[in-house]
């Protein structure tokens, strides 16, 4: 079957023979099984990550009573995880270009599994030392998860069955964090400290999950060796790097915001005069998320290939952040008119992330694809380090400064994807 090809502003050639096959093929019904099972294993991926972080934030305030630390800290439980994990990324991301994408993957939900019954440990015991430690190995782990479930996705998909697939793989991590706050609750009904010990059991699962149903497309040529593999990175950094670094910074700062902002919702829903707490407090959490749910998994089916499309979705979902975010600035301090912009907001990132990772996961081949999505992830991750730390700093401050420095980002990045990411054409 002939392989039809479009040039599209990424310099890509997109082939449609595998949508067309499956399309045409008899046995359409029992691929289209085949498909569903493979994106729900991949989904579990993304979905054991989110985990990491967002099963916790519900419990970091009751963490602060019962350890004895201070806010600063316990925004460390969060922070330290990512920033390990940003810096181990691109590790994995070379490994898994040399190597295999399973081979990264099965042995990184291992570690992350096994460390956080250590960190469970650490909380019996009560050593805050024993837990950070704990949440820099799960950080460790979590660098071979979702980020070379990106390039995997790649890889075994081509055209509009990527673009829904990578559209899952963000639904599937905006569908952990509706989640997480929830499971985070109901564990900290047994002990507060029982989340720890759950990061086992998602591991399994995932793995199980992985191994079964997964088939990674074999490899068609041979791995290079580092020094060529690292200037074949430079030379395509050098060469889209005028869109690829700004999409870097997009999917970051997109997350700085939603993690900075649940680290400050999750801290004013303890307080007076709401005092809400638990499971009550975990669904509240989920509202916004679950904004982003729907737009990303909407978004990822609808984009395909089409260029034009994307970058609408992408300018005017920061359009919506902008103008959400800025409105907060008004309305804090009305929790029921706050939440609602802060959906608005998320609904704007649904919209902005699935085209990223459709953009830069296509622009690159095959070898070089798990560093390429693995640098965007690392950066992601920094986004989520950086977001709870900083948010409480300038919570310490006034609530004025965290309103006005978000909505000013989100103007920011609206300015510089609308003159730097810019297609040309739809593809077909």
């Amino acid at each position: 079957m002939a392989k039809a090809k479009t040039k599209s502003w990424l310099n890509v050639t997109f082939e449609s023979s595998i949508d067309q096959e499956e399309t045409q093929s008899p046995s359409k019904k029992t691929k289209s099984k085949g498909i569903i099972g493979q994106f729900i294993a991949l989904a579990t991926i993304p979905m054991v990550l989110v985990l990491g972080n967002s099963m916790l934030i519900p419990i970091l305030p009751q963490m602060v009573t019962e350890l004895g630390i201070t806010k600063a800290q316990s925004s460390f439980i969060i922070t330290l995880f990512s920033l390990t994990a940003a810096i181990v990324i691109p590790i994995a991301g070379f490994l898994s270009d040399r190597f295999s994408r399973k081979a990264v993957i099965i042995p990184s939900l291992i570690i992350y599994g096994l460390a956080g019954v250590l960190a469970g440990f650490g909380a019996v015991w009560n050593s805050y030392t024993i837990i950070i430690i704990a949440r820099a190995i799960q950080g460790i782990g979590a660098a071979g998860t979702g980020p070379i479930s990106l390039a995997l996705v790649g890889d075994m998909y081509q055209g509009a069955t990527q673009s829904k697939a990578l559209g899952l793989i963000e639904a599937s991590n905006g569908a952990g964090k509706v989640i997480s706050p929830i499971i985070g609750a109901l564990f900290a009904l047994i002990i507060w400290y029982a989340a720890f010990f759950a990061f086992p059991i998602f591991c399994l699962l995932s793995i199980i999950a992985v191994v079964w149903v997964i088939k990674e497309p074999k490899k068609a040529t041979k791995p290079k060796k580092l020094k060529p593999y690292i200037s074949d990175i430079k030379s395509i950094i050098k060469e889209k790097g005028k869109w690829l670094l700004p999409a870097f910074l997009a999917g970051s700062l997109a997350l700085f915001t939603l993690f900075g902002v649940l680290f400050y919702l999750s801290n004013i829903l303890e307080e007076p005069p709401y005092s809400l707490k638990g499971v009550i407090k975990g669904l509240v959490l989920a509202i916004p998320l679950l904004g982003m749910v729907i737009t990303s998994y909407v978004t990822g089916s609808k984009i395909k290939k089409n260029g034009v499309l994307m970058r609408w979705l992408m300018n005017i979902g920061l359009i919506i952040m902008t103008v959400s975010l800025g409105l907060t600035l008004f309305f804090f301090k009305n929790v029921y008119i706050f939440i609602g912009l802060l959906t608005l907001s998320s609904i704007g990132t649904g919209l902005l992330l699935p085209c990223l990772n459709t953009m830069i996961t296509g622009t690159v081949e095959k070898s070089e694809r798990g560093m390429i999505t693995s640098l965007y992830s690392s950066l992601r991750f920094l986004g989520v380090a950086l977001g709870p730390p900083l948010f409480g700093w300038m919570m310490e401050k006034s609530d004025k400064i965290i309103f006005i420095t978000v909505s000013s980002l989100a103007l920011g990045t609206l300015v510089m994807v609308f003159f730097l990411i810019k297609p040309e054409a739809e593809v077909q």
